[in-house]
């Protein structure tokens, strides 16, 4: 349906933020796994989907690099949402009753340095809001959960401590992805994702990339990863500021299509705001 976002999670995870935040109004649709959020958008349950790919604090989200390339989706949009992490408990409980915490592993990853002045043994589950929702169902006043403020009030639990992250400026960035490709026109401030393989030759890597630089092409995000199963075999994501259809654009892919192998545009989508404001 054309009115409903796909995301990974349960009600009141950060992806259901982000898609409230982008899309108020569209209904979010929540999906147990990435995977799922892909099908739910192949098959016309949505017509969008929400995927976070990066944070600030903990890197890139586990398994996203694998399946944008496979998903047979395009990026349309990219959403910059700040994370504040709550640690939520049941009602009555204080945060010296409390033991463990659960939470997915990235926000876990986040909130180190607090667990452990506070002696809290973290426990991974399998995303934010289920953590929440499962501390509510269970009533144990010794474990809570890390999630947004939203699943608290969702699920009925009380804050015990607010923005918790190891790092004040926690951000995660968010793609929007679509069954149909859709380019801002090459005059708007744009970002073009990319995936390529290079040739197994000395220095492939630099001369595929050179002409990004020599026509003054700003890249702002690239990434390997071994696919395949084999430690010689790389795939690399490439973020670009700018449009295919510049000039200097387009004379920086056709070097990289003479040096790279399996050039691919993921999506070519307008920047968010956070870009140019940083």
């Amino acid at each position: 349906m054309k009115n409903k976002i796909a995301f990974q999670g349960a009600k009141g995870a950060y992806s259901d933020l982000a898609c409230h935040a982008v899309y108020p109004d569209y209904e979010s649709l929540p999906c147990m796994a990435f995977e799922d959020v892909f099908t739910a958008v192949h098959d016309g349950a949505a017509g969008l989907a929400m995927i976070p790919i990066e944070n600030s604090v903990a890197g890139r989200v586990a398994d996203v690099h694998h399946l944008l390339p496979r998903g047979g989706l395009h990026i349309i949009g990219e959403h910059f949402q700040p994370i504040k992490h709550h640690l939520l408990a049941v009602p009555g409980a204080k945060l010296s009753d409390i033991k463990e915490a659960h939470s997915h592993v990235q926000a876990l990853a986040q909130c180190r340095h607090f667990l452990r002045e506070n002696n809290i043994t973290p426990v991974v589950t399998s995303d934010t809001a289920a953590s929440a929702a499962d501390v509510a169902k269970h009533g144990d006043k010794s474990i809570a959960g890390i999630a947004s403020e939203l699943a608290g009030k969702v699920y009925g639990l009380q804050s015990l401590a607010i923005d918790i992250a190891d790092l004040k400026n926690n951000t995660t960035r968010f793609v929007v992805l679509s069954k149909e490709a859709k380019r801002p026109p090459p005059e708007e401030s744009c970002v073009t994702t990319m995936i390529f393989r290079v040739r197994s030759v000395p220095a492939a890597l630099y001369k595929a990339l050179g002409g990004f630089a020599t026509n003054g092409v700003n890249i702002t995000k690239l990434e390997s990863y071994l696919v395949d199963g084999h430690f010689a075999k790389a795939q690399f994501r490439l973020d670009v500021e700018g449009h295919p259809e510049q000039t200097p654009f387009r004379l920086a892919l056709e070097e990289l299509a003479f040096f790279a192998q399996e050039v691919r545009i993921l999506g070519v989508y307008p920047a968010h705001r956070s870009r140019l404001e940083g």
